[in-house]
């Protein structure tokens, strides 16, 4: 018998528009879910859009459309006229997805706040800019602005001090939201729907592109990076092409140095960083690659055990060896395009294969001759919910989850779980602690110098921690009788380390046979670069992300960032599925969240287009498709580190607010030219445009520049030193950051969630990030065990609350 997609039965209208709300739904869909899209007699939007400027035959759609809307219906709907019929149609599902757009979603009898008063059991989820509510909550935005006031284009210091910073390129902002948003909407119907979750994109690209800085400013009294360099080698031009090379590590460090045949450069006392060091080295490191091929490469740092990967874009992403043997790339149903497979790979199968995209108004006829939705459970009524509504308790309240994982990507995943009411059991071991314990940059002669890493306390609030030796037997057995108690378990490690362990999914499900297991590695459980190490630049570079980022005449550069938080909220999404699969058949399953896969999403544009038109998108600075003009312009400001770099981002994404911005600049005489008053026209003429918003921001600080251009109605934002996200008037309406206490360190704000729901929670952190081993009694207690038997485990070294020296 087929399997039945998780999502079978549950009702989405879509009543979004743009990428952000496509992309929730395609991955609501996907998960077995009836998505009903509605949409004003003109069309999504996205229907008309290429990125290459590939021209959409009338009657026709674009190509991202038809991958974003695969599995699908559509139904056209006059907000005015049709008003009953839409109000039929969220009477008779369980959630709604909603985004500022045209149609429906424009009417204010379809805004998010009226709906779910006329249908409280609804699920309304709400992407907006900024929020619903709150002093920027009708301010105009773009990705490009939003990645501006977030923070996110100089937060880890990318590119070169002799040039403006760069965005990371691609609308990765888009896809995060959408994601997160696919999440929020799933955590609702764990506790039976019936509320309004109101997301911000700013937050969501808060936590996509910046690495917790204002824990990391607040705690340790300087910024995470205080000017742009490049990674080195990072992304090299080799003899045969581009490859990337990371050192995420001193070990990692170490074995370039003896790679490249300098082993004299290794110095284990020195003062400077890894990230210092190599650049002392630079030039000698670029000329080491540029005499090899890519191949040649990457079989050694593959031998060395460096992270490294391929170039991808979209011309040669699909014919890459891993990805060919992994299949992960589809055939588009209905246009016979090429994408992207779906982030996760589940065991037993709980997604729906993609079906054809809809035309549009495909199905209007269908739904207004029905008196319910098509694939409706059978037996439910109109409004009611296969999940009974709980008490105000948080989603996740009852789940145990047994957390293995390290660095960013998997305590990501899991710290939204624990946030949201998980109890999260967070395992490391002494010999090999949490990653981001070891990389604030604490001397070691410092008392409890582990305990003081903002990035660890950052991702780990809400958790307790339980430390284990696992090399050896006793380790193992107290780990098995901990699996034996959970709902979710969840590792990031390279397919190896677990496999050496003896903890496969067969192990695992045979102590505990409805247990969700989650695997989570760079590459994936399969293929030619499984056990490769990853890192989130390389992840980046392999998936194409960073083809799309820097400048046309430089090589790309590392975003540095979004491959972690995007691999964790993914695997978050899986994990939800997979609850919901073992709601429905009491089975458990294995999840495959490899990292690639989520990133071959967020990248997915490139090959589609490449695909579909014959065009490979290239990175261009600041400059981007969804806006023209669109850059950044230096302000007369000195910034906080004495230099002049104060930056502002400015994007106009239509017509209306090239006149708003022309308007703002007192109609000078450059702005009337009459080839500027189109779009193509303005990127025809971007230097000139760009020539004159430069001369007119030199002459101004960034407060007055963001003061009438955003008075004017247009997308402005200051470049914000991501440490100064505190500063932002928005987040503080909206809490999104929470002052949380420690026995170590001092009372430090910390990022929440990206949404507010109108269930809660008030408070998101309701204790610190556990200190190393601090609840080994309390949870080996519930496991049975004395406590003579657990003072032998200490003894013996197996528990402890210090690293093994």
């Amino acid at each position: 018998m087929p399997a039945v997609p998780a999502l079978t039965g549950y009702v989405v209208v879509d009543l979004s528009s743009g990428i952000a709300g496509a992309y929730c739904t395609k991955l609501l869909a996907d998960g077995g879910a009836s998505v009903v899209k509605v949409e004003a007699p003109e069309g999504d939007p996205l229907r008309g859009w290429s990125a290459s400027g590939a021209a959409i035959v009338d009657g026709d759609d674009g190509a991202l459309f038809s991958f974003l809307a695969c599995s699908k219906h559509s139904v056209v709907a006059d907000p005015v006229a049709d008003a009953e019929f839409v109000d039929a149609l969220l009477a008779d599902a369980d959630a709604v997805v909603w985004s500022q757009g045209p149609g429906a979603a424009r009417h204010p009898d379809f805004a998010p706040a009226a709906v779910h008063a006329r249908h409280p059991h609804l699920t309304v989820t709400a992407l907006t800019a900024f929020g619903l509510e709150g002093p920027w909550s009708d301010r105009p935005a773009t990705e490009f602005t939003l990645q501006a006031w977030s923070g996110g284009i100089v937060g880890l210091g990318r590119g070169t001090p002799d040039r403006a910073p760069v965005y990371v390129g691609g609308q990765v902002g888009e896809y995060l939201a959408g994601a997160y948003a696919t999440a929020a909407t799933l955590a609702s119907r764990m506790r039976g729907g019936g509320e309004l979750i109101d997301l911000s994109m700013l937050e969501t690209a808060i936590l996509g592109l910046t690495y917790y800085p204002v824990s990391y400013f607040e705690m340790l009294g300087r910024p995470w990076r205080d000017a742009r360099r490049l990674t080195v080698p990072g992304i090299a031009r080799a003899k045969d092409g581009l490859v990337d090379i990371g050192c995420g590590t001193a070990q990692q460090w170490f074995d370039l140095c003896a790679m490249t045949g300098h082993v004299e450069w290794i110095d284990e006392d020195s003062p400077l960083s890894i990230t210092q060091q190599a650049n002392e080295k630079a030039e000698e490191l670029y000329a080491w690659v540029a005499d090899q091929t890519v191949d040649e490469i990457r079989d050694l740092a593959t031998a060395f055990r460096i992270p490294n990967a391929p170039v991808a874009n979209g011309a040669n992403v699909e014919k890459l060896d891993h990805y060919m043997t992994r299949q992960s790339f589809v055939v588009n149903p209905r246009d016979g395009f090429t994408q992207p497979a779906p982030p996760y790979r589940t065991t037993p199968g709980m997604l729906r294969p993609p079906e054809p995209a809809p035309r549009l108004g495909e199905h209007t006829d269908l739904y207004r001759s029905r008196n319910s939705i098509p694939g409706r459970d059978s037996g439910r009524s109109a409004t009611g919910n296969a999940i009974p509504r709980t008490s105000d308790g948080l989603p996740f309240e009852g789940l145990r989850i047994v957390d293995m994982t390290t660095f960013w990507a998997g305590p990501s995943c899991t710290h939204l779980l624990a946030m949201l009411g998980a109890d999260v059991i967070h395992v490391e071991s002494t010999r090999h602690p949490d990653g981001t314990r070891l990389i604030a940059g604490i001397p070691v002669t410092e008392d409890r110098w582990w305990e003081q890493s903002p990035i660890f306390s950052g991702l780990n609030t809400n958790k307790r921690g339980l430390t284990l030796n696992l090399q050896g037997d006793t380790g193992r057995d107290i780990l098995k009788r901990l699996i034996g108690t959970a709902d979710v378990v969840v590792e990031n490690f390279t397919p190896r380390v677990l496999e050496s362990m003896g903890l496969t999914y067969e192990v695992v499900q045979a102590i505990r046979p409805d247990v969700v297991m989650v695997r989570m590695p760079g590459f994936g459980l399969d293929g030619p670069w499984r056990d490769n190490p990853a890192f989130a630049y390389v992840i980046e570079a392999a998936a194409g992300i960073s083809w799309l980022t820097g400048y046309p005449d430089l090589n790309p550069f590392e975003p540095y960032s979004v491959g972690d938080p995007n691999a964790g909220i993914h695997a978050l999404n899986a994990i939800l599925l997979a609850l919901e699969h073992r709601r429905r058949t009491g089975e458990g399953s294995m999840i495959e969240a490899a990292m690639v896969d989520a990133a071959l999403n967020l990248a997915a544009e490139q090959v589609i287009e490449y695909s579909a038109y014959g065009a490979v998108l290239q990175r261009d600075g600041n400059r981007g498709p969804a806006a023209a003009p669109q850059n950044l312009y230096l302000s007369n400001e000195i910034d906080e580190f004495g230099r002049s770099d104060s930056w502002v981002a400015i994007a106009v994404a239509t017509d209306e607010q090239w006149s708003r911005l022309r308007c703002a600049l007192r109609e000078p005489e450059w702005a009337t030219m009459s080839g500027l008053a189109t779009a193509e026209g303005r990127r025809t003429h971007h230097d000139l445009i760009d020539e004159h918003l430069s001369a007119w921001c030199a002459e101004r600080t960034r407060d007055q520049i963001v003061e009438t251009l955003w008075g004017a109605g247009v997308p402005v934002a200051k470049v914000l030193q991501p440490h100064r996200q505190t500063e932002i008037p928005q987040l503080t309406f909206r809490g999104f950051f929470e002052s949380v206490e420690h026995p170590v360190n001092p009372t430090t704000p910390h990022s929440t969630l990206p949404f507010r729901s109108s269930r809660g929670p008030e408070r998101v952190h309701t204790a610190p990030a556990p200190l190393l081993g601090q609840h080994n009694h309390e949870v080996l207690g519930e496991l049975g065990l004395t406590q003579d038997e657990i003072a032998q485990l200490e003894a013996d070294g197996v528990i402890g609350t210090s690293p093994a020296r």
